[in-house]
């Protein structure tokens, strides 16, 4: 019998993700590239309601907090979700931010909606991420936004091309040893494409996320070069080829009204 796949909780390993995602360059240049998408957006030109799917520990919905905005961060992980809480405290934000330990498919079924949605680096990690289109769906009002992240399957592809794992990419990109933090089902932007249009969204825009930085030969300049990585991301992100070469794709999508 084949073992039903499930969502990923990410409860007993939220520091070790703290520490190898977040605090370093490929978790900055991430952040920061959301940040200048998510600040150009119009809807969110104004202080607004926004729901936060996955939301880890939150570094993102603050940021969104401390320019006006109300959250609710979501999460399977409460020990993700209490490290949120206790940045929110401590910065200030606790009263725009509030705190829900519940999955999408509970979230969708309670029938609460939303003019603003995010998702960032969820879909990859759910059993049914085709299901979790027509769930975010039901969560943003008619004219809301989604902001959705996804791993990208043909980015993992190439990279590992480019370092040489010929084998690994021979074997369809499958791993003989589960690697705890790297996503073991990364999509094929053209299924998400065809899942968001069937569902009724309008593409508003789409970026590259980390177009360039796990592609230089000398990782070093990750650090060292950083700010002249990050112009050069912000330059090119949204230009084919560079856009779909990101390691992640942010799409804004609009539910028409």
């Amino acid at each position: 019998m084949t073992k039903k796949k499930s969502d990923r909780n990410f409860d007993s390993i939220a520091a070790k993700f703290q520490q190898n995602i977040y605090q370093t360059t490929k978790g900055r240049l991430r952040q920061l590239v959301l940040q200048r998408d998510l600040a150009e957006c119009e809807a969110l030109q104004q202080p607004s309601r926004v729901l936060d799917v996955g939301a880890g520990q939150g570094q993102l919905a603050l940021w969104l907090a401390s320019m006006g905005h109300q959250l609710l961060l979501t999460d399977l992980s409460a020990e993700m979700l209490a490290m949120a809480a206790e940045s929110a405290k401590a910065q200030g934000l606790s009263e725009q931010i509030n705190i829900s330990n519940t999955g999408l498919a509970e979230l969708a079924a309670g029938g609460q909606q939303y003019p603003v949605v995010l998702c960032h680096a969820v879909l990859e990690w759910l059993a049914e991420p085709e299901l979790a289109i027509g769930q975010l769906w039901q969560l943003l009002e008619p004219g809301g936004t989604l902001s959705l992240m996804f791993y990208n399957l043909d980015a993992k592809r190439f990279s590992n091309i480019v370092y040489g794992n010929f084998n690994y990419v021979l074997r369809d990109l499958a791993y003989k040893k589960k690697v705890s933090l790297s996503p073991q089902h990364p999509l094929n932007p053209l299924d998400v494409m065809r899942w968001c249009q069937a569902q009724g969204f309008e593409l508003l825009s789409k970026t590259g996320v980390r177009c360039f930085h796990d592609y230089l030969r000398d990782r070093s300049e990750q650090e060292t070069e950083f700010d002249k990585l990050l112009e050069v991301e912000l330059r090119y992100n949204r230009t084919e080829p560079y856009a779909s070469l990101g390691r992640y794709q942010h799409l804004l999508l609009k539910k028409p009204l």
